[in-house]
């Protein structure tokens, strides 16, 4: 399917309004040109012809007709192995690659992979031939550190699939296919260790187990007044200098996590 084009009409900071022809949607990834350097933006708004863009990237030398090109794709985060060993920008970038390739100052318009494709894990499947499994169902594990990874189905497929080929244990690399199967409608499928989760898109199932026990900060305002919960949220609003950062820095001393 070709994909859509179009050229801006209008500017504002980081918002950009462009007049496109072909198909595009909510949430999708646009690349605007700018004199062969290509920002990252998403769709915010589509009215008729024309949508609203926001760059993530600074726009200087964005004028009238410059040229945009849409992806089709929405703005995806990457999960998979190898998560845990980096540090990563708002566009999940990989801080330590770029500053590598490109020095401690991030230049406009440079993009790297969240997962290292060259990387090998140990692989070791856990699902069978013959298996009925669907979204969020264990296919196998690698491990990464002293965590134990899950490769899963990918939670944005829908449906079920039953298992025609499974790889066998071994190291692989993240894109390398671990397992094929087919559909309910007999089309096959195929799973890598990589999956892409649309950002503003739930694709949980079932229900959210709801916080049930209380976080003992030692703060007597807190616990009493507005206790937080383990597993739930809260939100300390206030103006400059009220203290906003300190409380989470002493929250995060009470925070049970696994990395």
């Amino acid at each position: 399917m070709t994909q859509a084009k179009g050229k801006v009409v209008k500017a504002f900071g980081n918002l950009l309004q462009v007049r496109f022809e072909g198909d595009v949607r909510q949430g999708e990834v646009a690349f605007v040109d700018v004199g062969g350097t290509h920002l990252k933006s998403e769709v915010i708004e589509i009215v008729g012809d024309q949508v609203k863009l926001q760059v993530y990237e600074d726009t200087r030398g964005i004028k009238l007709n410059t040229l945009v090109a849409f992806t089709g794709d929405l703005l995806e985060a990457e999960l998979g192995p190898g998560l845990l060993e980096s540090i990563f920008d708002g566009l999940q970038n990989r801080l330590e690659v770029i500053a590598q390739k490109e020095g401690y100052f991030l230049p406009r318009g440079v993009y790297v992979p969240a997962i290292d494709r060259e990387k090998e894990w140990e692989y070791l499947p856990k699902a069978k031939i013959g298996d009925f499994l669907e979204r969020g169902d264990t296919l196998g594990t690698t491990k990464e550190g002293r965590f134990d990874h899950h490769i899963m189905v990918p939670f944005a497929f829908y449906g079920k699939v039953t298992l025609t080929w499974v790889i066998s244990a071994g190291r692989y690399a993240v894109d390398t296919v671990v397992a094929r199967g087919r559909d309910e409608r007999g089309q096959e499928v195929s799973f890598t260790m990589v999956q892409k989760w649309p950002i503003k898109m739930s694709l949980f199932q079932g229900t959210k187990v709801k916080p049930s026990k209380m976080m003992d900060t030692g703060l007597r305002t807190l616990d009493t007044q507005n206790p937080i919960m383990k597993g739930g949220t809260f939100c300390t609003p206030g103006p400059f200098g009220a203290g906003k950062t300190v409380i989470q820095h002493h929250l995060s001393k009470y925070a049970s996590v696994d990395i």
